[in-house]
């Protein structure tokens, strides 16, 4: 087995399949949006034709939505999948989101986060799409005021109970609308079902990958995640490498991969924010160029497939700087 070749193919970095965006975060499943610039690199170099304007066209109709979901984090999900990832992900990130205000000496009770995300509602509702600027002066308005951290914590909270999610795409700033209007409601799906689904989604983009690989991306309990590997039967099996036991789907891609490739990967990459096995890609003494200990990533390059470099997306001459000549691996 080769799982670099194979998790470049199957993450859709090289040979990609798709060529609309949406189809490619709906493949994934999720893909986490942290860098609010670079998250439409994260999806455009995952298609046949990269295209901005492509992105932008399926982000403002809605067919993908930004939003905190899972691990309390930014994720761009599909509007299909809108409301199994909510059911499935949003109680337990709401938990760790709780553990983080506690950790943070932040208390909101029950009351202020219902008063609270009731004007949030109407501040959408009456202008159609806000940013947390306008939250503030309609908070403002009623007399209510905060920082911006305990702000943030009631927007957090106001998009994982499924009531607001992202509006259009701006250049720099995340703006908000209300989930009704921009998301079609879909038929509920049973808990086995949705985990069934959701397992699926994650092996099928991000083989070969372990169990605990699959724990940390998607921030459910590990008994959910066994029960998800197991409710898929016979269509998924083990390879062993290096000693550790890699799950792959039995239509897994395994050709198509050729050698002599560069990626400029954005920060927060599925390709590695997907894994407690990131070795396979990145030397462990190389590890602080592309993440430390507090979850900061930093945009990587990859020589097929491994992590050699970092890059300056942000830059007009585009830095680059190599710590690894990974042409002689």
């Amino acid at each position: 087995m080769n799982p670099i070749a194979i998790r470049l193919l199957n993450q859709q970095l090289v040979v990609p399949q798709y060529s609309d965006p949406a189809e490619v975060v709906s493949y994934m499943g999720a893909m986490q949006a942290q860098e609010y610039r670079m998250m439409r690199w994260a999806v455009e170099m995952r298609t046949r034709r990269p295209s901005h304007k492509a992105f932008k066209k399926a982000f403002d109709s809605g067919r993908i939505i930004r939003l905190h979901l899972m691990r309390g984090t930014w994720q761009l999900v599909a509007a299909e999948d809108y409301w199994m990832m909510i059911g499935l992900c949003a109680p337990k990130a709401i938990a760790v989101t709780k553990g983080w205000m506690s950790s943070n000496k932040i208390s909101i009770p029950d009351e202020e986060l219902m008063r609270v995300c009731d004007i949030l509602a109407q501040t959408v509702a009456d202008l159609g799409s806000a940013t947390k600027e306008d939250f503030v002066q309609a908070l403002a308005e009623k007399d209510i005021r905060m920082d911006d951290h305990r702000l943030s914590y009631h927007i957090r909270m106001a998009e994982m109970s499924g009531t607001l999610c992202s509006g259009e795409l701006l250049p720099m700033k995340a703006t908000y609308v209300l989930t009704a209007n921009k998301v079609t409601p879909t038929a509920q799906m049973d808990k086995d079902e949705t985990l069934m689904r959701f397992t699926l989604k994650y092996f099928q983009s991000r083989q070969p990958a372990t169990l605990e690989d699959f724990v940390w991306w998607s921030g459910l309990n590990i008994s959910d995640c066994r029960k998800g590997i197991a409710l898929l039967g016979d269509t998924i099996h083990v390879e062993k490498w290096q000693g550790r036991e890699f799950y792959l789907t039995d239509d897994c891609r395994t050709r198509g991969f050729r050698k002599g490739k560069y990626l400029l990967i954005p920060p927060y990459d599925e390709y590695l924010i997907s894994y407690k096995s990131r070795d396979v890609v990145l030397s462990p003494e190389h590890r602080h160029h592309a993440h430390n200990n507090s979850g900061i990533f930093q945009p990587v390059i990859a020589y097929d497939g491994t992590i050699c470099g970092n890059w300056s997306p942000f830059r007009d001459d585009c830095q680059a700087t190599f710590f690894e000549d990974a042409r002689k691996k």
